[in-house]
C-alpha cells in the first residue's frame, strides 16, 4: 500500500510539472492609458467697450497723460452743468459732439441755445468712457427731456470688434434709460469716416445695422445720418468733413441739424418726456 502511494505521489508530481509546462504565460496586466492632459484653456478677453473707465494713458489711440488730463477737466465742467439742472436737450458723444460749441458755434447759437440744449462731448472718448462719465455726476441733477446720442467711432478701428462696439453702444443706452427713464433718446448711427474703400467704412455699416435694432419707436429712435454726408461715390462730400475725414466742418454741423430738426421737435414735445 505504502508503494502505491508512493507512485500515485510520484505521478501526480510529474502531472503537475507537466501541466505547468503547458500552461500559458501568464498575461501581466496592461496599464490602463493614460489620457492626453486637456489643453490649458484660453482665457476670454474682457470686452473693454462695456466697462467704465475714464481716460488714462494706457488706453492708447492718442490718449496721453495731457489728454487724459483734458478729459477730467471737462468731465468736471461738465458735472457742475448738470448740477444746475436745466436742461431739456443733452448731446452725449465724443470729439464730434464736443465740437458743437466751437466748430458748430454758429449752428448751436442759432438752433439749439434756444432749446436749454447741453453737449457733454469729449475727445477721443469711447464707450467705456461715456459709461464712466455718466456713472460719476454726468448722469444725475436734471431731467432731460431728450438725449441725442453718437458715439463708437473711437472703439473702432482695432481698439474693439464692430460686435464688441455694438455691446457698449447697448450699455451706453441702457445707461441713459437707466437715468432718464422720461427721456426719450435719440440714437445716432457712427458717422462715416474716411474714403469710400477705407477698411473702417465695412465696421461702421456692421454698427449701425446693429445698433438700428434698438429702434422701438417709443423711448429709442434711431436715425443715420451717414447718407445726408455721403456722394454717389459713397466719399464724404466736399465741405462737410475736415482734413481728417472724421469731424465735421461748420457746415457737416449744419447738415446734422437740418437732418435731426423735425425729429428733435417732434421728441421734445411729446407728451411724457422730462419730468
Amino acid at each position: 500500500m505504502e508503494i502505491h502511494r508512493s507512485i500515485l505521489s510520484r505521478y501526480v508530481a510529474r502531472l503537475g510539472c507537466a501541466l505547468a509546462l503547458a500552461a500559458p504565460p501568464a498575461v501581466s496586466a496592461q496599464p490602463a492609458p493614460v489620457a492626453a492632459p486637456a489643453a490649458p484653456a484660453v482665457p476670454t478677453r474682457p470686452n473693454t467697450a462695456l466697462i467704465p473707465v475714464p481716460q488714462t494713458p494706457q488706453d492708447g489711440g492718442g490718449i496721453n497723460a495731457n489728454v487724459a488730463q483734458s478729459f477730467q477737466t471737462r468731465h468736471q465742467s461738465y458735472v457742475a452743468v448738470a448740477r444746475k439742472g436745466g436742461i431739456d436737450l443733452l448731446f452725449v458723444g465724443d470729439s464730434i459732439t464736443q465740437g458743437w460749441p466751437s466748430t458748430g458755434k454758429s449752428v448751436w447759437d442759432a438752433t439749439y441755445s434756444p432749446m436749454k440744449a447741453a453737449a457733454f462731448g469729449v475727445g477721443y472718448d469711447r464707450t467705456q468712457h461715456v459709461l464712466w462719465r455718466l456713472q460719476n455726476g454726468e448722469g444725475e441733477g436734471f431731467s432731460p427731456k431728450v438725449v441725442e446720442l453718437l458715439i463708437g467711432t473711437n472703439n473702432l478701428g482695432g481698439r474693439n470688434t464692430p460686435d464688441e462696439t455694438v455691446e457698449g453702444i447697448k450699455a451706453v443706452v441702457q445707461e441713459l434709460r437707466t437715468r432718464f427713464s422720461e427721456a426719450r433718446i435719440l440714437l445716432l448711427g457712427v458717422l462715416p469716416r474716411g474714403g469710400a474703400n477705407d477698411p473702417v467704412r465695412k465696421e461702421v455699416a456692421h454698427v449701425n445695422q446693429a445698433v438700428s435694432q434698438l429702434n422701438d419707436l417709443d423711448h429709442i429712435f434711431y436715425l443715420d445720418l451717414g447718407p445726408k454726408f455721403l456722394g454717389p461715390d459713397s466719399n464724404i462730400l466736399p465741405g462737410l468733413m475736415k482734413s481728417d475725414l472724421l469731424h465735421p466742418a461748420a457746415p457737416g454741423y449744419q447738415v446734422w441739424a437740418d437732418a435731426t430738426k423735425n425729429i428733435l421737435a417732434l421728441l421734445l414735445n411729446s407728451p411724457g418726456t422730462g419730468k
